[in-house]
């Protein structure tokens, strides 16, 4: 079903898919079920994708990237990702979450210190906004930041942290002024091995289960003010910037997997019968599965077109959010009616449409979940 998609990409583009296709192929889909055992995927594959180029392709060519700042290459890589069922992979929270984070704030020190082993695969990121009591309100973050002179002093907690085991490199949102409302906030680096930086239990979850989500807590850990990203002060800013990738980021990542699970669902119903024919023959499947695909080309091509708008510079904060919303909700539905479709056999875990229903669910949480994304539009809007 990406005939819709393909008028957006190149043959460069292309030649990437078949290259992220092969590697998924050989080094993800063999290994991916043990992962989900283990809880986190093999480090290995992280190393292995940097060294086939998969990993911050952005990143300028002097710190070891390609410096390709088109985000189809991102799109292409979601795309295979989900096509594979690889949901224990954490490359597009690394790719085009947190490492943006450091090539637009970091200094020429950070930069050199930091993105060489971020393409390389040789150092993983996360970014640790949540806490236990503080969601979609960054505003009530409580992780504080005292300035010590050369360091800082960072006490406090996160929840909820993608990479979160693996992680060599964490971005820490927290307050350094607690008088000065958001521009109180800012960016610290966490590094591995830091005195005082401990990681709580790899969260069990509903889904995504090869996908390490972590508690981080900081107990007086000295973070160098070499560590600060961005000037004290301008987290809030920051985030508020970046936060329209990430959600384009998890918008492509919807559609590609709506794609997939009717790509599932097609084949399913030409080959399971009922009464003596496929089930795809009767009138109610369908019609299901004819707005399913209509539904999904909508969102192939609404996302096809914010990309490219992402790649001007012209996206705001009301369509990342409009982006976000609906093509999550979306994804919800559609590997809901593609768990009815399939019946009793969709409610076995051993069937990609069972993967696919668990694995939806936080999308529509994460980044912002959908109320937050409307209320952000509702507020564009005047109202």
């Amino acid at each position: 079903m990406r005939d819709a998609a393909s008028s957006i990409y190149t043959t460069e583009h292309e030649d990437f898919r078949r290259s992220a296709r092969a590697f998924m192929e050989k080094e993800v889909v063999p290994f991916h079920e043990q992962w989900e055992k283990d809880g986190q995927v093999d480090r290995a594959v992280w190393t292995k994708a940097g060294a086939q180029g998969l990993l911050c392709f952005d990143v300028d060519e002097e710190y070891g990237g390609a410096g390709a700042k088109d985000f189809r290459y991102n799109m292409v890589l979601a795309e295979e990702i989900g096509r594979a069922g690889a949901s224990g992979l954490g490359f597009p929270v690394h790719s085009d979450i947190i490492v943006p984070y450091i090539s637009q704030l970091g200094t020429p020190e950070q930069k050199a210190r930091w993105l060489p082993g971020l393409v390389s695969g040789e150092l993983i990121s996360a970014i640790a906004m949540t806490e236990p009591g503080a969601g979609s309100d960054l505003q009530g973050i409580r992780t504080s930041a005292v300035d010590k002179g050369d360091h800082y002093l960072l006490n406090g907690s996160k929840t909820f942290i993608s990479n979160g085991i693996l992680a060599d490199l964490v971005i820490v949102v927290a307050r350094t002024d607690p008088d000065a409302g958001h521009q109180g906030i800012s960016l610290l680096v966490v590094e591995r091995g830091m005195a005082g930086f401990e990681r709580g239990r790899n969260l069990e979850k509903m889904g995504l289960k090869a996908q390490d989500t972590a508690e981080l807590f900081f107990d007086n850990v000295e973070v160098p003010k070499e560590n600060l990203l961005g000037p004290e002060g301008s987290g809030f800013i920051s985030l508020m910037q970046n936060l329209p990738q990430e959600r384009i980021s998890i918008a492509a990542i919807a559609v590609a997997a709506c794609e997939h699970v009717l790509e599932l669902c097609l084949a399913y119903a030409k080959e399971r019968e009922a009464f003596g024919r496929p089930i795809g023959t009767f009138q109610h499947n369908r019609f299901l599965l004819a707005e399913m695909a209509t539904e999904v080309h909508i969102a192939r091509v609404f996302v096809n077109d914010c990309v490219l708008r992402l790649n001007r510079g012209e996206v705001d904060t009301a369509l990342a959010s409009m982006a976000k919303w609906w093509t999550t909700e979306l994804q919800k539905k559609v590997v809901d009616q593609g768990v009815q479709l399939h019946g009793g056999y969709g409610y076995m875990s051993e069937y990609p449409i069972a993967k696919a229903y668990v694995d939806s669910r936080i999308q529509t949480i994460y980044g912002g979940t959908t109320e937050i994304q409307k209320e952000i539009i509702g507020r564009t809007l005047g109202i």
